[in-house]
């Protein structure tokens, strides 16, 4: 029974993707001038999500200091592979779509699986212990959320295919449920190695990508307001982690 709880609770989580459906609502020209504040607030609650929320946990689980190697490991697995992508993909420097964008999902779907393995081992603790993780995860997954779809929007999805895409991430967590409840005993080992490798991956699309492409904007009013809703998001991700502990 506790099974059946814990899928219910990762499809929810899923579903949180498909926030981004609100833009759908918005006509183009306003959407664009949300862009920038999305973006910020998204690098905010990338570098947030790594340094308060996956590599203190990581550390719980592995306190002999080998989970910062991963986390290095993880930002040169995500460097190596945006120059992979960008070489593969663009030509003469020129790209439909950003190679962060791509970067950007396969992160969140380790940080999604990862999720899913937290989720699936709670519920067979118990019940109560089970939601209450549920809950804590629901509540830093709104804000990465909703900063995820604005990512993909500004890296050249359509707001379709960023709704599509992102919610393929985001189901990785059904994918991590059923593996960690089966494997629980043995969840250390997926845990001590992914969630440094997500975090390194986060704390490179948002100060490689992300923030580069903050400090484009010239207006200094425009530039202000982005600061402000990146630490936003940074704070949006202290408050969910704090929660979750």
């Amino acid at each position: 029974m506790n099974l059946i709880w814990a899928l219910t609770a990762s499809i929810v989580i899923s579903l949180i993707s498909f926030v981004g459906a609100i833009s759908l609502l918005l006509k183009e020209n306003i959407l664009n001038k949300l862009l920038l504040m999305l973006i910020s607030f998204s690098a905010g609650a990338l570098i947030g999500g790594a340094f308060l929320h996956l590599i203190p946990e990581a550390a719980e689980k592995s306190p002999h200091g080998e989970v910062y190697i991963f986390v290095i490991l993880g930002f040169i697995f995500f460097f190596i592979l945006e120059k992979y992508l960008h070489w593969r993909h663009c030509h003469e420097d020129k790209c439909d779509v950003h190679m962060f964008t791509y970067l950007n999902l396969v992160g969140d779907g380790i940080h999604n699986l990862v999720d899913g393995l937290i989720i699936g081992a709670s519920f067979v603790v118990n019940f109560n212990f089970g939601l209450a993780t549920s809950f804590a995860i629901i509540m830093h997954e709104i804000p990465q959320e909703i900063g995820d779809f604005g990512v993909l929007i500004y890296g050249g999805f359509s707001r379709n295919k960023a709704l599509f895409y992102n919610f393929i991430s985001a189901s990785l967590a059904i994918l991590g449920t059923l593996i960690g409840y089966t494997l629980a005993n043995t969840l250390d080992i997926f845990l001590k190695l992914l969630m440094p490798l997500a975090a390194g991956g986060f704390i490179y699309i948002a100060s490689c990508d992300l923030i580069p492409e903050l400090h484009k904007q010239k207006d200094i009013k425009k530039a202000s307001a982005a600061m402000l809703v990146f630490i936003l998001g940074i704070a949006f991700m202290y408050l969910a982690a704090s929660m979750h502990h």
